[in-house]
C-alpha cells in the first residue's frame, strides 16, 4: 500500500476549534504595551534621540595605493575591482555590468 506523505495528518490537536486558538494568542491589536523592551536590553538610545552633546573620535586613514574611489557607486574598492576609467574617474566591476 502506497503513502501519500503530502497529505495532511490528523491528530488529536486538529480537533481543537478557532475560538481556543483565538484565546491562546495575545491580541497584537490591544491598547497594552510591553514594559519589558527586549529588543532593547542594553538601554541605548533609539534613533531620533538628541545625539548633539556627544564627541566621537573618528580616525580617516588617507587613500591607499591599491585603492580607488568607484565615480558611479561612490565606494572605496581594491585596485583588483577597477573595471575601467573614463574621464569622471574609476569604475568598479559592478558598476560596469
Amino acid at each position: 500500500m502506497a503513502t501519500d506523505y503530502d497529505a495532511p495528518r490528523k491528530s488529536e490537536d486538529d480537533s481543537e476549534s478557532i475560538e481556543a486558538l483565538k484565546e491562546r494568542v495575545p491580541d497584537k491589536l490591544s491598547g497594552s504595551v510591553d514594559v519589558e523592551d527586549s529588543d532593547n536590553p542594553s538601554g541605548f538610545e533609539l534613533p531620533g534621540a538628541d545625539l548633539s552633546d556627544l564627541e566621537l573620535d573618528v580616525v580617516v586613514l588617507p587613500p591607499q595605493d591599491d585603492e580607488f574611489t568607484c565615480m558611479s557607486c561612490f565606494l572605496v574598492k581594491h585596485r583588483s575591482q577597477l573595471d575601467h576609467e573614463e574621464a569622471s574617474g574609476a569604475i568598479c566591476k559592478e558598476c560596469a555590468a
